[in-house]
């Protein structure tokens, strides 16, 4: 039975976090964490996400606790993953990262905890995103560089990076097929008179908006056509399952590295 704490268990993707664990067979919630701040410390953690009584109480300290459970999950913020993250790295845990904004240097601290523990780091976590990216790489190696690229994400009001984590890695996907550097090539904004689009160029647009939960359109533009590859999220619980079924997957005896979900979900 594999062990699962939660972290930011009282917020948005939390709840989501601990009804998915709660409802997936052959795991466990084991741990709820929140930060030291937080009302709703001492609060059962299923009944916080709106389900029933489940005996585990929302705790800040979770050094104190690490002994109850084997794997984080962990969709707060860059500052409390790193913290998380080295939390791990001590007491030899599992984790799942969701977390998005992340910046280089931290994206370079999964890759050197990568080294110690087995961890699994996505922008996102439904298998139809992680399809996604794998057509984008084949639609991309088959059009090449006669097509222009734009990808056009939406999210609710409350998301506070642009463009999304989703958003980026549908553009490295590409850029790496067609053997760009992203850093290079992404154009993240537009205004004035911007000229003539440079084809090597690979286009974001971003809405902030209502109550949108995802919304990621990658356009491949050609002269006579155009290809459109869309996913279109209408529940965070896709996103909970996703993280709770690729924590179940750590557990099943991985090796110390760094996984995404085309790892979980055997996609080439």
């Amino acid at each position: 039975m594999s062990r699962i704490a939660v972290a930011g268990a009282a917020g948005r993707m939390g709840r989501q976090l601990v009804r998915a664990v709660l409802e997936r067979e052959g795991v466990q919630l084991a741990a709820a964490i929140e930060h030291p701040e937080s009302t709703f410390l001492g609060m059962d953690a299923g009944l916080v996400a709106g389900e029933a009584a489940c005996d585990v109480q929302i705790v800040a300290d979770a050094a104190a606790i690490a002994n109850d459970f084997d794997t984080i999950i962990d969709f707060t913020s860059p500052q409390s993953t790193t913290a998380l993250l080295q939390l791990a790295l001590q007491h030899n845990k599992q984790v799942v990262i969701g977390t998005t904004g992340l910046d280089e240097a931290q994206l370079q601290a999964l890759d050197s905890a990568a080294g110690s523990i087995a961890l699994v780091y996505a922008s996102n976590y439904s298998a139809g995103v992680t399809l996604s990216l794998d057509l984008l790489q084949r639609a991309a190696k088959a059009l090449g560089d006669q097509y222009d690229v734009e990808v056009i994400e939406a999210h609710h009001h409350h998301k506070v990076d642009a463009p999304s984590g989703t958003a980026l890695s549908m553009g490295q996907a590409v850029a790496d097929a067609l053997g760009r550097d992203l850093q290079q090539c992404a154009v993240y904004g537009r205004e004035g008179i911007t000229g003539a689009r440079d084809r090597q160029t690979i286009g974001f647009a971003t809405v902030r908006a209502g109550d949108i939960i995802g919304e990621h359109t990658v356009m491949f533009c050609g002269e006579g056509e155009r290809l459109e590859i869309t996913h279109r999220a209408t529940d965070r619980m896709t996103f909970a399952r996703g993280a709770v079924r690729a924590a179940d997957w750590l557990s099943q005896g991985r090796d110390a590295g760094r996984y995404d979900m085309s790892d979980v979900l055997s996609v080439p």
